[in-house]
């Protein structure tokens, strides 16, 4: 209809402009001719306006290419429903190592983050790198040629420098030529292979051990070879016994006191016969009451008397043991003189009367108290880390000590013989703690473990290894003897049975202190109501035994408190030392009343601090007075 409509309007407007050409003539109907022309087909047109469908197209694009493509994980909003394929996909291009993604997180090896390998692995440019220096020819990395010199690369069989060495290339060529002959061998009959006289036998064995030429027999050594063979079998002698041995030190002694022996002929390390236990009931100390200073460096380790208290012992990193009074006027009364480099650990025989002494030497001493002469020098080559004398009364000749080449070894200091060794451990020893009424004992060690062993037994009757443990290079024992306390690296004390089982006590765990990286003491009040430790900070923490809480804590020390021991006797001293090179001895605040009533009074005090007999005398009228004496001064009111 419209290309009718389209042909009348066009017929129409001719007609007129004939009209109007010709004056007013006729113009006769090209249709209306049978000789006319057919009709023109023009275009199509439409009243609607004309749409871009441009937006649309790229819109079906956008979402054919949006069902088509992974969804992001972190993405928290989808706009449409996602195909199975879609939610399942694995996610496509390398994880960012740090991404909160739940994936693997990297490593950090480059200042800014990560940096991945691109092109090539370091190993390979490595290779042709040292190759390339070495024989002048390396791989091309953009593609399969060489580059450098093509002689060396035909001569070199194509090796790289990480290739089998010239040996292993020689054997393989050996062995590949051998394999040769014995394919060519393989087509000639099995008689003639087996028959020694013929050729083909010869060919085949020609490399047996018995072919070629014999070697005589070694006739006598000249003059030459027999010193040089004594020269080396001396300096190898040597060798194994300075091993053996720890390095060698003239022993010295000197004492500092007034006298060896008093007027009545007993000796200066004779406890006192008052010396006994005032009260069961244990309390924290509160205020420094002395302190001893001689060490030049550091002190790693002090012990008191054993049961009286009235001395104590410290080893020193100056290659010194000393031992202080205690009760009495408070100064150094012996220096002992024996290693030639820092003493480690000590250890008091029961009575008292000797102790042992381990130094980074090398060397095991066992010296006397009173005189300071050392009675022997033990050494397996190996530094001890902990020396410990058996408890019972009848084994006070059995040593023990843990060794940095991860074991036990036990002497017998009456004939100087080692015993024993337990060697189970993977690290060096650290601690010997003796249970179950001494019939065993409990190690700790660098690998991070606990074993216990039976006296006398080389072998481990409980390991006690878990993956969240740390090193424990302290450990002590409850005065009830039930509990094994043992200073975990990871900043807390833990507590294990003694008991067959040997197991953790969960519901027990003492912490707050710093000890990460140092061997700081733990140990227990006499009434077993409190446990100590220093820490690396130079404080002393206390812990109540029940409750697991911090008790108190004093500031003891500039640098590391590493060693704590609470006096046997007075219930409420404590001695610490520290790498400072002080030992300090803590006490409470000591407060007395005097009452006096219409006459003269005097009263006397013992100060079991320094023992001084302290005079307090007070005069009065007839009137009620106290007195009230804190610390160096008396009140009266």
């Amino acid at each position: 209809m419209d290309l009718l409509q389209a042909s009348y309007n066009d017929g129409e407007g001719m007609e007129e402009r004939a009209d109007g050409g010709s004056g007013g003539g006729e113009l006769e109907n090209p249709s209306s001719s049978p000789d006319s022309s057919p009709p023109r087909l023009l275009p199509a047109k439409s009243a609607a306006p004309r749409v871009d469908d441009t937006t649309l197209a790229l819109t079906v694009a956008q979402n054919n290419l949006t069902k088509s493509r992974p969804i992001d994980p972190n993405q928290h909003l989808v706009a449409f429903n996602p195909t199975y394929d879609q939610l399942w996909t694995p996610i496509y291009g390398p994880a960012h190592p740090y991404a909160k993604d739940g994936l693997a997180q990297g490593n950090r090896n480059h200042k800014l983050g990560f940096v991945e390998d691109a092109n090539i692995d370091s190993f390979v440019f490595d290779e042709q790198i040292y190759t390339f220096q070495k024989y002048g020819f390396a791989a091309d990395p953009s593609g399969t040629e060489i580059v450098g010199d093509l002689n060396a690369l035909s001569k070199n069989g194509g090796n790289t420098v990480f290739s089998a060495p010239q040996q292993e290339q020689k054997r393989r060529r050996i062995e590949a030529k051998k394999e040769d002959e014995d394919e060519d061998l393989e087509n000639v009959d099995k008689e003639e292979v087996e028959n020694p006289a013929t050729d083909t036998w010869l060919l085949k064995n020609k490399k047996s051990p018995w072919a070629g030429k014999k070697e005589g027999l070694q006739g006598e050594l000249t003059e030459e070879q027999k010193k040089y063979a004594e020269e080396h079998a001396k300096k190898k002698e040597e060798k194994g016994a300075s091993q053996d041995k720890g390095e060698a030190v003239v022993e010295k002694t000197t004492f500092h006191g007034k006298e060896e022996k008093d007027y009545q002929g007993r000796s200066w390390i004779a406890p006192p016969k008052d010396a006994k236990a005032t009260n069961d009931h244990c309390y924290i100390p509160k205020r420094l009451v002395h302190t001893w200073s001689g060490h030049t460096k550091g002190v790693s380790a002090i012990r008191f008397f054993p049961k009286s208290g009235h001395l104590i012992l410290s080893a020193g990193m100056d290659t010194k043991v000393k031992i202080w009074d205690v009760f009495n006027s408070g100064k150094c009364m012996r220096t002992y003189m024996g290693h030639s480099k820092a003493v480690r650990d000590i250890c008091f025989t029961n009575d008292g009367t000797k102790f042992l002494s381990a130094g980074y030497d090398k060397n095991i001493k066992y010296w006397d108290t009173e005189t300071g002469q050392v009675i022997s020098t033990f050494s397996t080559g190996k530094v001890p880390y902990v020396v410990k004398l058996n408890p019972d009364e009848d084994k006070q000749n059995i040593l023990l000590a843990g060794m940095s080449d991860k074991k036990i070894v036990q002497w017998d200091m009456n004939s100087g013989q080692i015993t024993q060794e337990y060697d189970q451990h993977l690290g060096a020893v650290n601690t010997i703690t003796f249970v179950d009424n001494n019939r065993r004992f409990v190690t700790s060690s660098d690998d991070k473990s606990l074993r216990v062993w039976e006296f006398g037994i080389p072998v481990v009757i409980k390991y006690i290894s878990e993956p969240h443990m740390h090193s424990m290079p302290s450990i002590s024992v409850h005065p009830n003897s039930n509990w094994l306390a043992a200073q975990s690296l990871d900043n807390q004390i833990l507590i294990y049975s003694t008991r067959e089982r040997f197991q953790l006590n969960k519901k027990k765990r003492f912490a707050g202190h710093i000890v990460s990286g140092y061997a700081c003491q733990v140990n227990f009040s006499p009434d077993g109501r409190f446990v100590m430790s220093g820490d690396g900070e130079g404080r002393c923490w206390f812990w109540d035994w029940k409750s697991c809480k911090v008790f108190r804590t004093l500031k003891c020390h500039d640098q590391v408190c590493i060693g704590v021991e609470w006096h046997p006797l007075e219930q409420s001293k404590v001695a610490t030392c520290s790498w400072d090179g002080l030992i300090k001895y803590w006490g409470l605040v000591l407060t007395m009343t005097v009452f006096a009533y219409g006459k003269r009074r005097s009263h006397w005090k013992q100060d079991r601090h320094m023992h001084q007999s302290l005079q307090v005398h007070l005069q009065t009228s007839n009137c009620m007075t106290w007195g009230t004496w804190k610390g160096d001064e008396l009140s009266c009111g």
